[in-house]
């Protein structure tokens, strides 16, 4: 099961972070166009909108990504001074309590998302964007990295003394 939701979490969290990726890409494209336009008096009057959406979306759609790969700043202060055979609790504990963290935000996000489409509620720009679709891009982020510290913790749990470095449990199989 723990090699299904492996799986599972690593072609979800690529998938997100191929988004991730195109929305950088778009970014980009829309900061030209947009520059482009206004050396001839124009403007999508939108920019700053929709790449303050970009932002937000890239940047929860990415993190999944970047835990599962070990990319994330850790600190390792504590780590590194204790005996390998205390790592993996400990990383176990900083998994379950970050899990906790982010189930309790993405739970509240989740509210917030519903709510919005519920009421039909639009950004108050030219643009009038139904704002549960950029909330649910972070909420999509949310549960993908719900579901990657679900899939650490277990590894961590049937893994643990076969580990000697932290983040060796991300890389295994």
């Amino acid at each position: 099961m723990i090699g299904w939701l492996t799986t599972l979490s690593r072609g979800l969290n690529r998938l997100a972070a191929g988004i991730a990726i195109a929305l950088i890409l778009y970014m980009f494209v829309h900061i030209i166009l947009e520059i482009a336009l206004r050396l001839f008096g124009y403007s999508t009057f939108i920019l700053d909108e929709y790449i303050g959406y970009a932002v937000a979306a890239m940047t929860f759609l990415g993190l999944p990504y970047v835990l599962e790969r070990g990319g994330l700043i850790r600190v390792a202060l504590v780590l590194d001074r204790l005996p390998s055979r205390w790592h993996w609790p400990l990383e176990l504990v900083i998994a379950a309590s970050t899990l906790a963290a982010f189930g309790w935000l993405s739970y509240y996000w989740c509210l917030n998302v519903v709510r919005s489409f519920q009421r039909g509620i639009t950004s108050d720009t030219l643009a009038e964007t139904p704002l549960w679709l950029p909330e649910g891009a972070v909420l999509i982020g949310l549960w993908l990295l719900c579901l990657t510290l679900v899939v650490r913790s277990l590894k961590l749990l049937t893994q643990r003394s076969h580990s000697t470095h932290p983040m060796q449990v991300a890389e295994e199989s």
